[in-house]
């Protein structure tokens, strides 16, 4: 049975949901506009390919009918349907690509939620992405190393790493690839994924916006607020010195950086946990309305 929004109440949330993502969104367009690369933030929009167009867009999710003229705007839109009671996403647009997205995100968030966080690699793949490079071959080269590159090199090579993300390890040097104690592969990636993980973490964004307009905007901005926190803190924790732009080093080189790096891991993992419940939910809603079975985990 569909929810049915009136003119009014969507009209709310949807330019609600605007104001909140036009925060992140407003200041990257001025930034990409005038050449101004940001270290920290331009991840968010350039690694994850969702654009800020898309981002601003609001979709109320499946199962909630919009009522009202001005919902007839949305029938210009791809994967909108016109129905007695007003308009809502049409139940042919979620394809037979889009439920196997929608079973493999499931299967992963669920795999993901089971396991207990692992906090002990300290964010040390940051390292291993610059790990004997020269200072004008590293990815941010507009920023100097903290430790200069013999000590960035003397971290990676007298610390444990233990990267089980492969989107991270797959940007490891060559020489920092033997480093790592783990070999994560695309293949391996639902049995290896953590909730302790900053990059499992922030890819909830991901998962959400994968099904997008599928799943309610407001949970793909919940997702978005998590992974722009998690990416402050990677950052804050990575080699490179952003001190100019307001971001306070975590010295995990040292003891009471990793003791510090471990605690807001722990917190992040623990608030993405709500997250990941959600994401499965919805997962499970649309399944069901293409008619698979019923699922009860």
């Amino acid at each position: 049975m569909s929810e049915i929004l009136p003119e009014p109440v969507w009209r709310a949330r949807e330019a609600a949901h605007r104001t909140r993502v036009a925060a992140w969104t407003e200041p990257h367009l001025r930034r990409r506009a005038g050449n101004e690369a940001h270290p920290v933030m331009d991840f968010l929009f350039t690694y994850y390919s969702h654009r800020p167009a898309r981002l601003l867009r609001w979709h109320p999710g499946p199962g909630v009918v919009l009522a009202g003229e001005a919902a007839r705007e949305r029938l210009a839109w791809r994967g909108y349907v016109e129905t007695s009671d007003g308009v809502t996403l049409d139940p042919a647009e979620f394809t037979d690509a889009r439920r196997r997205t929608a079973e493999f995100v499931r299967a992963l968030l669920l795999a993901t939620a089971g396991r207990e966080p692992r906090l002990a690699c300290f964010g040390l793949h940051e390292w291993a992405m610059v790990y004997r490079l020269g200072p004008e071959q590293v990815r941010h080269s507009a920023r100097r190393l903290r430790l200069g590159s013999a000590g960035t090199d003397q971290v990676v090579e007298t610390q444990s790493i233990r990267c089980s993300h492969y989107d991270a390890y797959r940007f490891f040097t060559a020489d920092a690839v033997p480093l790592n104690t783990l070999r994560p592969t695309r293949e391996e990636q639902v049995a290896n994924e953590q909730p302790g993980c900053l990059h499992v973490g922030m890819d909830l964004y991901k998962w959400a916006y994968k099904l997008d307009p599928f799943v309610p905007s407001e949970l793909i901005a919940d997702c978005f607020a998590l992974a722009a926190e998690i990416r402050e803190m990677d950052m804050r924790a990575s080699p490179y010195d952003l001190a100019e732009l307001g971001y306070a080093p975590i010295r995990v080189e040292t003891p009471a950086g990793r003791a510090e790096y471990a605690a807001m891991q722990a917190e992040f993992a623990r608030r993405g946990a709500p997250l990941r419940r959600r994401l499965v939910d919805v997962c499970d809603a649309l399944l069901a309305r293409s008619g698979g079975p019923d699922r009860a985990d």
